[in-house]
């Protein structure tokens, strides 16, 4: 599998409890995402953060949080990312989805290279 040099990075930022049919979220995002043949996704955990209600997400001990703020990164064409769009709006309750276009540089094992 290619990704085009010129690709896009959909970027969503959700909370670590949101749930999608009976499972994480982020799982069952990356799950959609590698059966409609993307490049690749990567959740990543915030130990900090706040969104649209404003309230205050850490990992700091007096303040702990069985919430915290996840990232999801999918890098892929527009058109393939554009077609996933639909899934993902219906698997999303709440939630922010970013896009934005990205330049690929290098993406799997480069010719010659172990």
């Amino acid at each position: 599998m290619q990704i085009p040099h010129d690709a896009v990075l959909l970027r969503i930022f959700i909370g670590e409890n949101d749930r999608w049919e009976n499972r994480p979220l982020y799982e069952a995002i990356v799950l959609k995402a590698r059966e409609a043949h993307l490049g690749g996704a990567t959740v990543l955990r915030g130990p900090m953060g706040f969104g649209h209600s404003s309230r205050l997400h850490t990992t700091k001990v007096l303040r702990l949080s069985a919430d915290l703020p996840l990232v999801i990164e999918i890098v892929d064409s527009e058109v393939k990312i554009n077609g996933f769009l639909p899934a993902l709006d219906s698997m999303m309750g709440s939630g922010l989805i970013t896009m934005e276009k990205v330049r690929v540089l290098q993406y799997g094992i480069s010719p010659g290279a172990q």
